[in-house]
């Protein structure tokens, strides 16, 4: 087992070098954006970037030798320093790379929050992704799993129809369809909860009446999980009914009840549970859509933020974070089935 961790970290580690470096190499091979702000800001941020090794620059005139001439910035009376984009790919990012293993230094934000630390940015945003990703769970998981339950008892009778055919249609529906539906119906036509994620007041802190925004976001991130978590506890719960030693539970003298809640639900749970803990991990990865439609300022409208504002800094902060947190899922995930039925071993050879 201990084998089969250190292995999946070193691949997972090489796998984000190789998704970071290629998404380094798409990102730069875009035009440079010139900083937004007062000639103060865009020259704390010229000269930040000087120190990351991506910009160089000079008190004399354009020199073409220093690479592509960017802009000429004077502060009162000094002498201008003209600034140039520094041409050779490959020296940006062992520059980059560099600073990250030096300094943990991601770069600064160029128009979004300028010049404020890109991973402040995102540790900054992510409290809200994750009260409301947390509060989804908490709603998600018992209910899915109540209802995969109910569905599994009531096999092939309108019980179970009804409750397969709503999951079924529920996961037919897009993303993007089913937020705009709760949005219409529940904030703009019956006016029961806010259209817009509320401001804070300045310590931080929300109003009583401000927690009812929590519903749209809680209400549509938990159905794709309640879903999920039907489906395969019914499935699960299904099979293991029909096996032969439930059966042999039963002429043993247990009732239905007990046989299912001793044997049945113990064994069902087993593939169901890793996927709850690799859900708990990933309560960090917010949604794009939702967050992005409803205003909500977590890392994953930031993630279109950054796009739209080209602010390739915070863009390349917010990518790594995604994809550690994808990454730790699928660790937990894989490693959580060997701790719950000790009859699996990771990695293990056939002999």
């Amino acid at each position: 087992m201990a084998k089969y961790v250190i292995k999946r970290l070193i691949l997972a580690f090489i796998t984000a070098i190789i998704i970071i470096t290629i998404t380094f190499f798409l990102i730069k091979l875009l035009p440079f954006e010139k900083p937004v702000g007062t000639y103060a800001e865009r020259y704390s941020y010229y000269m930040h970037q000087v120190s990351l090794g991506f910009l160089q620059y000079s008190i004399d005139e354009p020199m073409p030798q220093l690479g592509d001439y960017i802009e000429k910035i004077q502060l009162d009376k000094d002498s201008p320093y003209y600034y140039f984009y520094e041409t050779p790919i490959f020296t940006q990012y062992a520059s980059w790379m560099r600073n990250i293993i030096t300094k943990w230094d991601w770069g600064v934000s160029l128009s979004i929050q300028p010049n404020v630390d890109a991973m402040a940015i995102i540790f900054g945003r992510l409290p809200v992704t994750i009260r409301i990703n947390f509060w989804s769970v908490i709603f998600s998981v018992p209910l899915g799993i109540a209802l995969g339950i109910w569905a599994a008892l009531k096999k092939n009778k309108p019980t179970d129809h009804i409750i397969s055919t709503s999951v079924m249609v529920l996961v037919a529906v897009p993303s993007f369809v089913l937020i705009t539906f709760v949005l219409l119906i529940f904030c703009y036509t019956l006016h029961w909860f806010p259209t817009q994620w509320p401001n804070p007041d300045p310590n931080g802190q929300y109003r009583t009446v401000d927690f009812l925004a929590f519903f749209v976001p809680v209400f549509v991130l938990s159905l794709g999980s309640i879903c999920g978590y039907c489906r395969a506890v019914r499935a699960e719960l299904c099979e293991v009914m029909e096996s032969e030693y439930l059966l042999l539970a039963r002429t043993k003298g247990l009732t239905k009840r007990q046989a299912i809640i001793r044997h049945a639900l113990r064994n069902a749970m087993v593939p169901i549970v890793p996927s709850i803990l690799a859900e708990v991990i990933g309560l960090l990865g917010g949604s794009m859509i939702l967050e992005n439609l409803y205003g909500i300022p977590g890392i994953g409208s930031l993630y279109i933020d950054s796009i739209n504002a080209k602010d390739f800094n915070v863009l390349f902060v917010d990518m790594a974070f995604f994809e550690v947190i994808s990454l730790l899922a699928g660790i937990v995930l894989d490693l959580s089935y060997g701790f719950i039925d000790p009859r699996i071993r990771m990695g293990a050879k056939n002999k």
